[in-house]
């Protein structure tokens, strides 16, 4: 408990001594001793700095545009994509044989957004489209291919799931831009990586829900391309029967023709 002690000074008033606890004794005259020598050594610093020209060096935080950089960088990056299946790619287990897998890309943002397929493996990996422009809530599934490296006395199944992996990456493009793999490396720092994909490969010969579903995947890839390059049915009713526009253009070609030809006997 402090004790107060009254002493009088040589002016005639009376000062209040309070005592410090004994458990502060050793701590506050360091610390203090301490705050005082740091600031008294940071104001001469200064002092020193401006006496020679310089500018002292302000704190990070009086730089709004380092700070909300640093920010961004800590902030997960938002997505633009969903990828089904999310994390992996499936693929059946056939050594020394091309396979196939597929994944659906959606768009979920409010923008277009240009999509491109990478991978550690590029000899032996290729992707159907390597890459796009999806309108917003627009999908596509596209489809992997990857040739299966015959196995080696010494290599096993479970080392080859671990050595290929597979990146997309996103970037918000105009409405009206055409797709070309450049425009990720005119645009490196608004590219954005949705997700990097492992490679697993399965035993086609037991039954297995991820194969199921590469399959019906993969049919429903196949379905849409066809559509995509079948051509477009004419709706125009000239075109139907087949070459009724040349026939028509013909037809009244004769017809200008004979006027002409009776118009001529009459001048006659």
């Amino acid at each position: 408990m402090a004790v107060a002690d009254e002493k009088s000074g040589p002016d005639g008033k009376v000062w209040s001594l309070c005592s410090i606890p004994f458990w502060q004794n050793s701590n506050a005259p360091s610390s203090s001793s301490s705050s005082s020598s740091s600031s008294s050594s940071s104001v001469i610093h200064r002092v020193h700095l401006q006496s020679n020209g310089h500018k002292p060096a302000e704190h990070s935080s009086s730089h709004p545009g380092v700070v909300s950089a640093i920010a961004k960088s800590l902030c997960p990056t938002k997505r633009r994509l969903r990828l089904d299946p999310s994390n992996n790619l499936y693929f059946p287990f056939e050594p020394g044989k091309q396979v196939k897998s597929a994944i659906e890309i959606k768009n979920t943002s409010k923008n277009h957004v240009a999509f491109k397929f990478q991978t550690t493996a590029p000899k032996s990996c290729y992707m159907r489209p390597p890459g796009g422009i999806l309108a917003p809530d627009e999908s596509i599934i596209a489809t992997v291919f990857k040739f299966v490296e015959p196995l080696d006395n010494n290599d096993k199944h479970v080392d080859h799931k671990r050595r290929v992996k597979f990146k997309i990456v996103s970037l918000k493009v105009k409405s009206d831009l055409d797709y070309v793999p450049e425009l990720f490396d005119e645009q490196k720092d608004r590219v954005a990586v949705e997700q990097i994909l492992q490679a697993v490969f399965l035993d086609p010969d037991h039954s297995n829900p991820a194969l199921e579903k590469v399959c019906r995947q993969l049919a429903e890839a196949e379905a849409a391309a066809e559509m995509r390059h079948k051509p477009a049915e004419e709706t125009d009713p000239k075109i139907v029967g087949g070459g009724l526009v040349l026939d028509e253009w013909k037809e009244r070609r004769e017809r200008y023709l004979a006027k002409q030809q009776v118009g001529g006997v009459d001048l006659v």
